[in-house]
């Protein structure tokens, strides 16, 4: 039998798939910053994104993983609405 051209480690399709989730929350989340007016906001806007995603960037439970995915949209619908107060 062949031996798999796999790495040992590669991802699950459904660890794959929540990736790409995350990355694409962190990508949103930084575009989203960058509509901050005030530039001191902004900086510390994105040093804490950058942080708490740095910072959990080994989690390995599915579910504090969903947990956290769950957490982020919460933030970041709550700061799309504040920067559409702000525009109004």
């Amino acid at each position: 039998m062949a031996a798999s051209k796999l790495p040992a480690a590669a991802f699950t399709l459904k660890q794959f798939l929540q990736r790409q989730k995350v990355i694409g929350l962190y990508r949103n989340m930084l575009r989203t910053i960058r509509d901050v007016p005030d530039d001191a906001d902004r900086q510390y806007l994105r040093d804490w994104a950058r942080g708490e995603f740095k910072r959990n960037k080994n989690a390995t439970s599915q579910d504090a993983i969903r947990m956290m995915i769950t957490q982020a949209n919460m933030h970041l619908e709550e700061l799309k609405k504040s920067l559409a107060l702000a525009k109004s």
